[in-house]
């Protein structure tokens, strides 16, 4: 065994794809991700149509000039503003028209014409929320300012939990780690098994005494120290570069962590058994692991939303209980209703592969 797991090292430090693969793409894809990719809606360009400026109408548009989630763009008419909206250089427009000032001076009832550029439906709820929120906060300061108390028919006091600042960051982050550790686990781990086929190292490993337990264990245990690593970068740059709260256990990440790596190195063996070329077995990979832990696990998309027969899907999915785990350690905490389900499926599945594996793994040629 000590000679197996020499010769693994030895391997991956004389393979550059294989450190490339354990430590430079997951630098990469954080800071893709933690960096590049946001679902926060900020700076949108809106476009502001007054038709009638007065005191009413710009106390109202200062909540757009002054806002970090909009850059307004000001146009005299709702023509040039519609011609914006159809180039794309703004993706909303506020209409205030002549009479907005007299009928709120006399009726109380001033309408506001709001035009969303409907194609991206996350930043068109984003605006028209917005817009209704700012809407609501101008009455009631105006109502205020004239000593008079805003009769509004719900008063709705909100509460964030778990992520109170809405950045997206802290829910792109967690998850990608699940991940990176599927493209560490299976893909690295299918990839170098084919490779070894492909050079006739692994014949040459199957005519020795060694047995075929102490192979696959040979295997495992470089890889899976290899994604430990791999996890301790990504964990870091998660708490120190992206300050993603961390309120949960580090014992308890890295427990669950390992519950994954398990799962994920037993589907890279699996297939490297299976698919003894390289460029199947990378294939075959990305197919089997990598897309369904990006897509269907709740990393980006929710689940709930899918139609029901991709969510009965997911159950099969192993980065969907890990992201699920590693989502309520970072911005929930040790909450072991939700952990503990998670971390047993984990466990069933990493031995169903490990024994999967030990029956199909032969020390035979055919």
């Amino acid at each position: 065994m000590r000679g197996l797991i020499r010769k693994e090292f030895l391997q991956i430090l004389r393979d550059p794809s294989a450190i490339a693969i354990a430590f430079l793409m997951p630098v990469i894809l954080l800071f893709l991700f933690g960096y590049g990719v946001s679902l926060d809606a900020k700076d949108v360009p809106v476009g502001l149509v007054v038709e009638h400026p007065s005191m009413e109408t710009t106390a109202f548009t200062q909540a757009f000039t002054g806002s970090e989630y909009f850059i307004a763009h000001n146009y005299p008419s709702l023509a040039e503003a519609e011609s914006a909206l159809v180039r794309g250089d703004v993706q909303g427009i506020v209409h205030l028209r002549s009479n907005f000032a007299r009928e709120l001076a006399g009726t109380e009832q001033a309408p506001i014409q709001l035009i969303v550029n409907g194609v991206d439906s996350n930043t068109a709820h984003i605006i028209q929320g917005y817009v209704q929120g700012a809407w609501g906060t101008w009455l009631e300061r105006r109502a205020t300012e004239q000593g008079r108390r805003f009769a509004a028919p719900v008063e709705l006091e909100q509460r964030l939990w778990f992520n109170a600042e809405l950045r997206s960051r802290n829910y792109l982050v967690p998850g990608l780690i699940a991940v990176i550790m599927t493209l560490i686990g299976a893909l690295l781990t299918a990839m170098i098994m084919a490779r070894e086929w492909e050079r006739g190292t692994m014949e040459a490993l199957l005519v020795t005494p060694v047995s075929m337990r102490e192979i696959v264990a040979g295997k495992l245990i470089p890889y899976f120290i290899l994604g430990t690593g791999g996890l301790v970068l990504s964990t870091a740059m998660a708490l120190f570069l992206f300050e993603v709260p961390l309120r949960g256990s580090l014992v308890v990440l890295f427990g669950a962590a390992s519950l994954f790596l398990l799962y994920a190195l037993g589907m890279g063996l699996l297939i490297s058994i299976a698919a003894k070329n390289q460029f199947v077995a990378g294939q075959a990979a990305i197919v089997a692991t990598f897309l369904p832990a990006f897509m269907l696990s709740g990393f980006i998309f929710d689940i709930n939303s899918m139609p029901w027969p991709i969510q009965g899907l997911t159950y099969i999915i192993g980065a969907r209980y890990f992201v699920s785990i590693l989502h309520t350690v970072f911005l929930a905490g040790n909450v072991w209703s939700v952990i503990l389900p998670n971390a047993l499926a984990l466990a069933a599945m990493a031995a169903l592969l490990l024994a999967i594996i030990r029956r199909r793994a032969r020390k035979r040629l055919e």
